[in-house]
Formats: structure tokens, C-alpha cells, sequence
């Protein structure tokens, strides 16, 4: 959808030969194995119909913070200044959250029996979790390389609504903001390399770094004050899972 080159080190499916827009129909019938798997292996039980809500539910968050992602990129009405904190923060909770680290200790949960509504503490540290992922995915966006990343970084010449460019407004001179209006979201290579200087020049490496021990601190306690040793387990495996990524 926003016309990147490659995934998980891969060509995007759509750019590989005699695939194209096909790409598009492909990615329907892999949704549609979702409730036949489901089916498959789960119809039956007590918890199968809770199941498929679950599921369908969290498609349509992801489904919803795509869409979000997506309009503010839209071409012709590329305007920085409606980029924040706020706005990032919506995008990343529906889009990145709840499918990547709400919905399998949910699926888990259901199949242990238990009812998610008495567990909404742990949804709430997962999407604060998924919430930290998505800002290092941001960051590693620039500042990573192909091989820990998997794919070529392209938020700025996208126009992507990234932690880097609201955090980069927040900090920005007015000289320095008409820099970042005047080259963020275009594919010139002279453009690009102008908004990373501008972002090493308000070190935006260093507010990650806080950021980041900040939020692994934040969510550390919220953990330890979970009163299941399973659940804590569980979600700190996640935790490191996410800190390891760029080490």
C-alpha cells in the first residue's frame, strides 16, 4: 500500500514478477484462511465463538489504523503541521498493537478460559508494549540497517507520520521546521539526506535512547506488579524479544 520495495528482506510480493496487482486478491485469500483455520482446528470447543470475535475485532482495529496511517500521507495534501504525538500514538495502537502483542495473549488467554474482560490490564501493557515497538520501528527505519530491519526505510520520502518527524517538530527551531517543511516527503536522495541531517543535528538518536529506557522501565513495573509469575513471563519474553531487535 505505500509502495515499498522489500519486506523482511524480501522484494514486496506485489513488485515480484507476473505477481502485480494480483498481490492484492493473494492477500484476500489469506485472510479468508484465517476463519477456516480457525474452524478447522477449534470448532467445537467452548471458547470457538469468542474465538472468531477476537479475531475479527482485532482486523478491524488494524484494518482502522492503517486507514489513519495511510489518509495522512495522502498525495496533494501533504501537511506537516497536523503531524503529533497524539496522531502517532492513535496510528500505532490500531495498527501495530493489538494484531502484533494483544492477540496472542488473548488467543491464549480464551483458551486457558478465561474471561479477557477480567484481563484488561494485561491488554493495556501489551499496547503500550506494541506502542514501543512501533517507535523503534520508526527509528530503525533511519537509523537501522537491511539487515536488522528486513526492509529498505522509506517514512521520509512516504511522508510517514513516524516518532522521528513528530518528535524532530517538537524540538525544531523555526529555522530548522522550515527545513523539515521543505524537504520531509520527497523521494529526491538530496531531500532525504537533508531531513536525516536534521535529525542528527537535534540528536534524535539520544531522545530515542531515553525514550526507550523510559518505556522499558514503565513497562517493566507495570509487569512485576502483575500477580501471575506465568503472565509476567510471558510478557517479559515479548519485552526482550523487542529490546534484542536492535542490538
Amino acid at each position: 500500500m505505500d509502495n515499498s520495495h522489500t519486506r523482511r528482506g524480501q522484494p514486496c510480493w506485489f513488485r515480484v514478477p507476473k505477481v502485480g496487482l494480483i498481490a492484492v486478491n493473494d492477500g484476500i485469500l489469506l485472510r479468508f484462511h484465517i476463519p477456516r483455520i480457525l474452524k478447522n482446528h477449534f470448532k467445537g470447543k467452548t471458547y470457538y465463538a469468542d474465538l472468531v470475535d477476537l479475531f475479527n475485532e482485532v482486523e478491524f482495529q488494524t484494518t482502522c489504523g492503517q486507514m489513519i496511517d495511510l489518509i495522512t500521507t495522502l498525495e496533494g495534501e501533504k501537511e506537516l503541521s497536523k503531524y503529533n504525538l497524539s496522531l502517532h500514538g492513535r496510528i500505532v495502537q490500531y495498527k501495530t498493537a493489538y494484531y502484533s502483542f494483544y492477540l496472542p495473549v488473548a488467543c491464549a488467554l480464551l483458551m486457558a478460559g478465561e474471561n479477557l474482560d477480567n484481563h484488561v490490564d494485561v491488554k493495556n501493557i501489551l499496547v503500550e508494549m506494541g506502542t514501543y515497538f512501533q517507535v523503534q520501528d520508526d527509528y530503525l527505519d533511519c537509523f537501522g540497517d537491511l539487515e536488522t530491519i528486513g526492509k529498505i526505510g522509506t517514512d521520509i520520502e512516504d511522508f510517514k507520520c513516524s516518532w522521528l518527524v513528530v518528535t524532530a517538530l517538537e524540538l525544531c527551531t523555526e529555522e530548522q521546521k522550515k527545513l523539515l517543511y521543505d524537504n520531509y516527503g520527497k523521494p529526491d536522495p538530496a531531500n532525504v539526506a537533508k531531513v536525516k541531517a536534521l535529525y542528527n543535528e537535534l540528536n534524535l538518536q539520544g531522545a530515542f535512547e531515553e525514550y526507550e529506557s523510559r518505556s522499558h522501565e514503565k513497562l517493566m513495573s507495570s509487569i512485576e506488579a502483575h500477580p501471575s509469575k506465568a503472565v509476567q513471563a510471558v510478557l517479559k519474553s515479548f519485552l526482550a524479544k523487542i529490546y534484542k531487535r536492535q542490538k
